[in-house]
């Protein structure tokens, strides 16, 4: 049987033999990418592009269990001012955030975003990372109960795309202008529609498909308003490093949504596809 869950936190049980400087009891969060460290991307520092990348709870058995084995240089020290359950929401989530607009859109202050999904883990995380910037934010969101919770984060406009078009809402928002920024990880439909979205110049970052692997572009969109469209699956060690400090410094916020037992583990997974929820679901052994 296959174990899942990509995002670790929890303590040292124990150590292989060979220099650490880990020890028994340590509290850790777990970066979830592992890499050979030896290809053309790997030399270049590009690793989350590894001709052998996997992840943990995908490609090595997850954090859905009482142990999990990992590499020691995939673990980080957990600063005491952040739980077990805040960690838990960073490796995935937040750190894709960080790097879709910090290194990827390379976010500047002043500028305008459109976060899709508001109540999820990455659009939570999306949010707050982009405000910390100094940039604004419009966010869609799926029910009327999840507006209130994108403001809190920092959201000034909020679109229920369920009965607003989040083109024209944008438009409005941004004087016809479109914004600088797009973070999508939804694809098909939503996808094309928002390069509609962007102004000239502006860039999409994709980060995920939920809905669909698939989606269509008008590309007289893309040439003529000189759209950058960029893909991004993760970020660096280093930058959860970056991340821990903001965190544990209360700058950013993780947003847990409901911690499950591990025994129900597939009720946690359900949730999260009934979209239910506002923020990131733990399952907690």
């Amino acid at each position: 049987p296959h174990v899942n869950g990509c995002e670790v936190t929890g303590t040292i049980e124990s150590l292989d033999r060979g220099p650490s400087a880990l020890v028994p009891g340590q509290r850790v969060i777990v970066f979830p990418g592992f890499s050979c460290g030896i290809c053309e991307f790997c030399q270049r520092g590009e690793r989350t592009v590894c001709l052998r990348y996997g992840y943990l709870g995908a490609h090595k058995d997850g954090g859905y269990a009482e142990l999990v084995r990992v590499p020691a240089a995939n673990c980080l020290p957990l600063p005491e001012a952040i739980s077990f359950e805040a960690g838990a929401a960073l490796p995935l989530a937040f750190l894709t955030s960080w790097h879709a607009l910090l290194v990827k859109a390379e976010l500047k202050p002043g500028q305008t975003v459109l976060v899709h999904a508001a109540g999820s883990g990455v659009g939570s995380a999306a949010i707050q990372i982009a405000r910390l910037t100094g940039a604004r934010v419009i966010a869609t969101v799926g029910s009327d109960d999840k507006i209130e919770f994108a403001k809190s984060l920092g959201a000034e406009r909020v679109v229920n795309y369920r009965t607003q078009d989040f083109v024209e809402e944008t438009k409005q928002w941004t004087n016809k202008r479109g914004v600088d920024v797009v973070v999508e990880h939804i694809g098909g439909a939503t996808l094309e529609r928002s390069t509609y979205a962007l102004t000239r110049l502006g860039t999409l970052v994709s980060i995920g498909s939920h809905d669909t692997h698939w989606g269509r572009l008008d590309l007289r969109h893309v040439y003529s308003k000189n759209l950058r469209i960029l893909g991004t699956n993760l970020g660096s060690i280093l930058e959860l490093r970056t991340l821990l400090d903001y965190v544990a410094a209360g700058r950013l916020r993780p947003v847990i949504d409901r911690a499950f037992p591990l025994k129900d583990g597939r009720a946690a997974v359900q949730h999260v596809l009934d979209r239910r929820n506002k923020g990131k679901v733990l399952v907690i052994p």
